[in-house]
């Protein structure tokens, strides 16, 4: 057996890994043949469990769930994921067998002996304070007195930078050195960030590629230093995109989604809309609650500029996204277009939380997040006086992000067209393969730290 260091350099292709010396180093990148969606939380638990999203129930970033009647996105409960994961299989062959998280997604509850997750304290008033969870709770405490409060603002959002890959990036290290763990999980987000916000073919994914490469060269060379094998991966290639699809909108309009209001402002209604789209960059869920509806709402959905296809049961049965946790139907954007979860008509009727950055109470994901509104002249004031009265421990808003979507220039979900846009793979041992699927990787993990054959 051999202690195991694999790294998610999210957003890693071939194009960006010229840029890469330190990364590039490992050796020759296999091409790595992703899942759709092309998400993080999907792509990640096909990794760590082998099995198609029709098996471990993970069919994107978030879902609408049923039995409650929301959408949620981002949850962190690892008993989300369905099947045995690596450590699970590891175990089987070595009862002792210790595992780092280090930010892989669904960290919460987890059967992994080391465990670094985000996790804001959200006080009583409302606040919320970067921080982390860990297990054991101690490692919280030592992180934070060697590299300070995990700097939650730069992991997503208008100031999201290295700060945040730099800070897991020392949490893995310091991890690594002191408890010497048989595989070590570590997932670094910086290239998710320009690359969405200005798209991949600028000189802005350049520099964000060199960036994390200088990141993560002392982390490659602490895994060699200790005997580790050295996999680098990635989820999905991010490219440019310039077209994005208010899906939910034409749905509102025709009658099939419906809102409530309050206080002047609309909500998405899910337990009276007849459908919705739960979007998710390049790929969006839609739930229609009567089976007579779908014809009409696939009809209508895959008539849309921007939409390539519309997966139904047999669709996605060929993509392995046929799980109760998947809409009826599945909408796939053309490469240049992804979706919108924008479901108002009228701005001024945009609920408050549309111009935050607040991913747990939008019903979809918001690339949006990631700017400052460039058509507001006082927006850094606005942001300003929102970090002054949280300072002084009031109540604050922070009503920053634009709700012009054209602003978002890259993104991801669907599969690459061409290789050298999609994720890849990089081993400091020799891979006897060009390509991997991504089901393939927890069974080349586990010979690499040598618990299967080769």
């Amino acid at each position: 057996m051999r202690p195991l260091v694999v790294v998610d350099v999210v957003g890693l292709t071939p194009r960006l890994l010229e840029h890469m010396p330190n990364v590039a180093k490992l050796g020759a990148p296999s091409e790595l043949r992703t899942v759709l969606p092309a998400v993080t939380c999907s792509v990640q638990s096909t990794l760590l469990t082998g099995a198609m999203p029709r098996d471990h129930g993970i069919v994107g970033n978030g879902w609408y769930f049923r039995d409650v009647g929301e959408v949620l996105l981002w949850r962190q409960h690892n008993a989300l994921v369905e099947g045995p994961k690596i450590w699970d299989d590891a175990r089987k062959v070595h009862p002792g067998y210790r595992v780092a998280n280090i930010c892989w997604w669904y960290a919460m509850g987890a059967a992994t002996d080391f465990t670094v997750t985000p996790r804001p304290i959200y006080h009583a008033d409302g606040r919320k304070s970067p921080d982390c969870y860990t297990t054991p709770p101690s490692l919280r405490n030592d992180l934070t007195r060697e590299l300070g409060r995990f700097p939650l603002f730069s992991y997503w959002g208008p100031k999201a930078g290295i700060a945040s890959s730099q800070w897991i990036v020392d949490a893995a290290r310091l991890t690594l050195a002191r408890e010497r763990p048989d595989l070590t999980l570590v997932y670094v987000p910086h290239l998710d960030y320009d690359l969405q916000r200005y798209g991949s073919s600028g000189p802005e994914a350049i520099a964000a590629a060199r960036e994390i490469d200088t990141a993560l060269g002392p982390l490659l060379d602490d895994a060699a230093a200790a005997g580790a094998v050295t996999v680098v991966l990635s989820e999905y290639g991010i490219t440019d995109v310039s077209r994005p699809v208010d899906v939910n909108r034409v749905l509102r309009s025709e009658g099939l989604l419906s809102v409530y209001r309050q206080a002047g402002m609309e909500y998405l209604d899910p337990w009276t809309s007849r459908a919705f789209a739960v979007a998710d960059h390049q790929l969006a869920h839609v739930y229609v609650r009567d089976p007579a509806d779908v014809p009409r709402v696939r009809s209508l959905i895959g008539s849309l500029p921007g939409v390539d296809e519309v997966l139904d049961e047999k669709g996605k049965a060929a993509h392995g996204l046929d799980h109760a946790r998947a809409g009826e139907l599945v909408a796939v954007a053309a490469p240049d277009s992804w979706f919108t979860y924008y479901y108002w008509l009228d701005d001024e009727l945009a609920p408050d939380f549309a111009r935050s950055v607040e991913i747990h109470r939008k019903p979809g994901y918001d690339p949006a997040e990631l700017f400052l509104n460039p058509a507001d002249p006082l927006v850094k004031a606005k942001a300003a006086l929102a970090l002054a009265r949280k300072e002084l421990g009031f109540r604050y808003t922070m009503p920053v992000v634009p709700l012009d979507p054209s602003v978002v220039k890259g993104s991801h979900g669907r599969l690459p067209a061409d290789p050298l846009d999609g994720p890849v793979l990089l081993s400091s041992e020799s891979l006897d393969r060009e390509s991997y699927a991504a089901t393939d990787v927890k069974s080349l993990l586990l010979r690499l730290g040598g618990l299967q054959q080769m």
